[in-house]
């Protein structure tokens, strides 16, 4: 038996959704959605960090949910849509978590940004008014080697809607 005829390796064609695309692939069963944004897709705003499902820095969006792409196998997400952070804004025009950011400079060396941009707009697309609580406990999965937590913070404060109003909301009637 020749070297090209023994292929240990099983693969399997795939679909993937992604950004809004839709990819044929043929990929090893091993491969993660990770390898596959970046190896196949060229989507390289996820990271490779920890391996381990610890750091963030490679979250993506599945079904508007974060997750760590590390840590799911590309055959598992089957036709679920899934958003890297190519897939934000639309053209010449940034989403506005991906603004705030920008504009308190929340991005620091921007290793870990693509993952906080990613849970921040889950958090924001799920409640656009969260309280400080909610902000922290959203981005809790991510880590910044850079300590920029005080500005990646602010850019999400700046990108929510306004705070909500304290105390009793007067009400109209007929």
């Amino acid at each position: 038996m020749s070297q090209t005829e023994f292929n240990p390796v099983s693969t399997s064609d795939i679909s993937l959704h992604v950004n809004g695309f839709a990819y044929s692939l043929t990929i090893a069963h091993h491969w993660t959605l990770l390898r596959v944004l970046r190896e196949q897709l060229d989507l390289t705003a996820a990271k490779v960090g920890c391996d381990r499902g610890e750091c963030g820095t490679c979250t993506v969006l599945l079904e508007g949910k974060p997750i760590y792409a590390c840590q799911i196998l590309a055959v598992q997400v089957g036709e679920r849509p899934v958003v890297t952070v190519e897939g934000l804004g639309e053209d010449d025009k940034l989403d506005r978590i991906q603004q705030a950011f920008l504009d308190n400079d929340g991005a620091q060396c921007g290793y870990c940004t693509p993952g906080f941009l990613l849970s921040a707009k889950a958090l924001l697309e799920a409640n656009p008014r969260p309280t400080e609580l909610e902000i922290r406990e959203a981005l809790s999965g991510n880590l910044c080697r850079c300590n920029a937590y005080g500005r990646i913070l602010q850019s999400v404060r700046d990108s929510a809607g306004p705070a909500p109003r304290s105390g009793p909301v007067a009400r109209t009637g007929k």
